[in-house]
């Protein structure tokens, strides 16, 4: 699978948990800096390893679940 498409996935499943939450608000409620959630989201970022493990922690998911289809 290419990189673009893993982007797109975990964009997605931001969006979604996200909804019409506030990005700012979104991103203080889990951890996260207001500029990774929006770079995740925009397709700009590359998530490190530990990104991820934390994103699995702040929304009790397994990491396949940050990646839908």
């Amino acid at each position: 699978m290419k990189q673009h498409e893993l982007r797109k996935r975990l964009a997605k499943f931001l969006k979604l948990k996200r909804g019409t939450t506030p990005l700012r608000n979104f991103a203080k409620q889990h951890g996260m800096s207001f500029a990774s959630v929006s770079r995740i989201e925009k397709l700009e970022q590359n998530v490190t390893l530990d990104t991820l493990e934390h994103m699995c922690k702040a929304f009790k998911c397994d990491i396949e679940d940050l990646f839908p289809k």
